[in-house]
């Protein structure tokens, strides 16, 4: 048996849903109802220009008041007000948008593509949320239409009657529930018009004032536009922050309509202090700061606005919906970030260059994060030196090719995470001619695990890990052991008698230095573990299950040794020999440190 019908919903029981569960938040309430007033001004505004309304539509405006002996807040507007059949139609019809129902009147005239803020029809019953009663005073701008008073207490039932009202337009008053009365306060209101309105289209009065910018910078073309307004638009919206280096104005209308204006900071070690800094917004009406589906994560770094009436919103507006267009401008907006650092790189390499620390971070983020914003960021990475020079990764990979290759024609970049701590180590290896970079932020044990991937014969090596003789495939002619054989034989007795500790991988062999009489590196892959555990404090580290220990049989401390007749004074000597290069990796701790520096101490 096949049957046909009409699904009924049961309006007792859809209206406390909508009531109570629609909203997210509860201050959502003033939003929606003085986004509705001004979709009714904007209408009106739209009328006049079709001809079909000869009044003054200039300085329109919607006031918020309040009524503290009344418990009263009234959102009025001087839009087209409505007709009785209207109220009928639109408030009585729970999800009837009258917005989406005037666009598709006018269509023809060109409307149909111009999107006013609501659409649902549901917006005006996030005021039961926090009243008991609503009531509406309202005068069409249709010739001889009477004012209306419609009236709801909260149930499915209401009035509606005749009402003396001169000017047409919309008053929504709502009688606040006694556990709500909080949002009378002046402060209150200020709030929530300042989170919601700041940007709306028509002028929003409250207390004597006008409370928004109704024409916010990222709605203007860039032409007409200087520095000192993106200063001022920033200041607007983040009031306290220091100045931006630079900034990205969004300006699409096709195959989206986006607008807006993204900011870039200096950005510390702690990406998270940044991120939910850019403000989302629908038709100049504020959304949301969680744009981590309209933006790739990288970008949430960065502060400003996002303006499209193409973003699909829940019911509520409050959040986002899975949408084609959503990936589209996901898109676009990432390779617009990517062309503008390349433009600002390829036109002022200089000033370029002294932003970098700043977004460092940021671009390295991105290359972690999107595949795409990798391959157009090789172009504007820079490595820095640890002599300050800053080099693309491609020219600095050119410019150490000859020297810093391993025997499998492997490229070695040498770093510094810490070069405070590792002067020892980059003074050596610069005494042989190699070069040192800094990686030193948050990200870097990442970036380069995931930079050797994409790279190819690229391997980027701790200058305090595994010996720069063993990973380098070049010879010194003066690295030349001062040792023979037997006196060689002989150290490697006393040091692996002296230091009884597993887990040493030992090494007697001339260094092209002889600064150092005991170099102890950690594993390559030790060292990439210690820092992305730094990441993780509360997790911990592992301990280290083995060292490198290369004792530099060029140094004249081994000759010293072996001289020694007594094997007592020989042992002390290589104990010392071997604490100091555990302090040259911050390895000695406690009473052995404690020891070492009473030793030198009595030695002065």
């Amino acid at each position: 048996m096949q049957e046909h019908g009409n699904i009924s919903v049961n309006s007792e029981n859809i209206f406390p849903i909508i009531k109570k569960f629609l909203y997210s938040d509860q201050d959502a309430f003033l939003r929606e109802l003085v986004s509705n007033a001004v979709d009714a001004t904007q209408k009106l505004q739209r009328l006049a220009a079709l001809g079909e309304y000869e009044g003054n539509t200039e300085n329109l405006r919607v006031k918020v008041t309040t009524d503290e002996k009344l418990k009263t807040i009234t959102i009025s507007d001087q839009g087209l007000g409505m007709t009785a059949e209207e109220v009928k139609q639109y408030i009585n019809q729970v999800a009837f948008s009258g917005a989406t129902a005037f666009l598709e009147k006018y269509k023809e005239q060109g409307m149909g593509d111009k999107q006013l803020i609501g659409f649902f029809g549901l917006g005006f019953y996030s005021a039961f949320m926090v009243a008991h009663r609503v009531d509406i005073i309202t005068k069409s701008y249709q010739k001889d239409a009477e004012a209306v008073h419609w009236s709801c207490k909260g149930d499915t039932t209401f009035e509606i009657n005749k009402a003396v009202k001169k000017e047409l337009g919309t008053d929504v008053i709502l009688y606040l529930n006694e556990e709500d009365e909080a949002f009378l306060q002046k402060a209150s209101i200020e709030e929530m018009l300042e989170k919601y309105c700041k940007f709306l289209p028509i002028s929003i009065e409250f207390d004597g004032k006008t409370i928004n910018n109704t024409h916010p910078l990222w709605i203007k073309s860039p032409q007409e536009l200087e520095e000192k307004d993106y200063l001022a638009c920033y200041k607007e919206l983040y009031p306290h922050a220091a100045d931006p280096l630079f900034w990205i104005h969004l300006n699409v209308d096709y195959p989206f309509n986006l607008t807006g204006v993204l900011y870039f900071n200096a950005i510390s070690h702690h990406p998270e202090q940044h991120q939910h800094k850019i403000q989302l917004y629908a038709n100049q009406v504020f959304i949301t700061n969680e744009v981590k589906d309209v933006v790739p994560p990288f970008l949430t770094l960065l502060h400003g606005v996002i303006d499209s009436p193409d973003i699909p919103l829940n019911v509520s507006r409050s959040a986002l919906q899975a949408d084609s267009n959503v990936k589209k401008i996901n898109t676009y907006i990432t390779k617009k970030v990517a062309d503008k650092l390349e433009e600002l790189f390829k036109s002022d390499r200089k000033a370029y260059e002294e932003k970098f620390p700043s977004i460092d971070l940021f671009v390295k983020y991105g290359m972690l994060s999107e595949e795409s914003f990798y391959e157009k960021a090789k172009n504007f990475m820079l490595l820095q030196t640890v002599d300050a020079e800053y080099i693309t990764i491609d020219s600095y990979i050119e410019k150490i090719k000859p020297l810093q290759t391993d025997g499998q024609q492997n490229v070695i970049i040498l770093y510094a995470n810490n070069p405070e701590k590792q002067d020892l180590y980059i003074q050596a290896c610069k005494q042989q001619g190699y070069s040192v970079i800094t990686l030193q932020g948050q990200l870097d044990s990442h970036w380069i695990n995931a930079s050797e991937q994409k790279l190819g014969k690229v391997q980027f090596r701790s200058v305090d890990s595994a010996p720069v003789e063993q990973l380098i495939n070049t010879k010194k002619d003066n690295a030349t052991s001062l040792l023979t054989t037997e006196e060689e034989e002989q150290l490697q007795n006393l040091y692996k008698k002296a230091i009884e500790e597993p887990g040493i991988n030992w090494a007697f062999e001339p260094m092209g230095t002889d600064d150092l009489p005991v170099l102890i590196t950690l594993p390559e892959m030790a060292t990439r573990m210690q820092a992305m555990a730094a990441l993780q404090p509360n997790i911990g580290t592992k301990p280290l299950l083995f060292l490198n220990v290369t004792v530099n049989t060029n140094h004249p401390l081994a000759k010293k040794i072996v001289g020694l007749a007594d094997e007592e004074a020989q042992l002390t000597l290589v104990k010392k020999a071997y604490q100091l290069g555990l302090l040259t990796q911050n390895m000695l701790n406690g009473a052995d440190l404690t020891g070492f520096i009473k030793n030198i101490a009595a030695s002065l």
